[in-house]
């Protein structure tokens, strides 16, 4: 299994935060590094209040789907 690091702006998901949920997430980019930390990818997340950042979950979506 190939493991992946995501940063969320200033705040980082731990993985049991993730685990067995569905994410949206853009990949294949070339990795930069964000606040210290190397990131591979992009999480789906929307800005929910001051300074507070939230991934969109997409538990009862399909894999695979197209997102819009």
């Amino acid at each position: 299994m190939v493991q992946h690091r995501y940063k969320l702006g200033a705040y980082t998901y731990k993985p049991e935060d993730l685990t067995g949920r569905h994410i949206i997430v853009v990949s294949n980019l070339k990795p930069a590094t964000l606040c210290g930390v190397e990131s591979q990818g992009m999480i789906l997340a929307a800005d929910s209040g001051e300074n507070e950042v939230k991934v969109i979950f997409a538990d009862n979506i399909p894999a695979g789907s197209k997102v819009r």
